[in-house]
């Protein structure tokens, strides 16, 4: 598996992955198409720059444009101040192999070397449950439930945080 940035001509996958129902359904349900191109040109620019960590999952990397699906790491803003936060998609052909959890740790390994981020969120719904075992199972402490707006949805999610620089299972 190679993590590899994001880039322009990633619309395909990321259409797959948000405007399709059972891809969004933990996520309140499918984005509209209209406008995938515009987002996928500014992620591909924010990574670019190191603003955020936006990569595509390459389960082979002799087939680099072969995606299994996207983990991300930013910082945003949040009532206490600034937080980091970790999500992640994977396409349906691909669920339930493990690429999800090695593309997650894979993320938070680099964080602890580059030594960025401190500690990093997660906010999976309450009822994605293969999302929430990625966290327990990779030492994310459980702080309870939430309310997180996305995509001008009310998400309830659990609410899950990890020091990768000690706690990372």
């Amino acid at each position: 598996m190679r993590l590899r940035d994001v880039t322009a001509d990633d619309v395909e996958a990321y259409v797959r992955m948000r405007c399709d129902p059972a891809m969004m359904a933990e996520l309140g349900g499918p984005l509209p198409r209209e406008g995938i191109e515009a987002k996928v040109r500014r992620d591909a620019a924010e990574a670019a720059a190191d603003a955020s960590w936006i990569k595509m999952i390459v389960p082979d990397p002799a087939v680099p444009g072969r995606v299994a699906g996207s983990v991300v790491l930013w910082s945003h803003p949040a009532a206490d101040g600034p937080i980091s936060e970790v999500g992640w998609m994977v396409l349906p052909e691909f669920q339930g192999q493990g690429w999800g959890k090695r593309a997650v740790r894979a993320l938070l390994e680099r964080a602890r070397e580059a030594d960025r981020w401190g500690e990093v969120h997660a906010f999976p719904g309450i009822g994605n449950e293969p999302s929430n075992g990625i966290c327990r199972s990779l030492g994310f402490r459980r702080l309870g439930e939430t309310d997180v707006p996305f995509a001008d949805r009310v998400l309830r999610c659990n609410h899950w945080v990890v020091d990768p620089r000690t706690d990372l299972a």
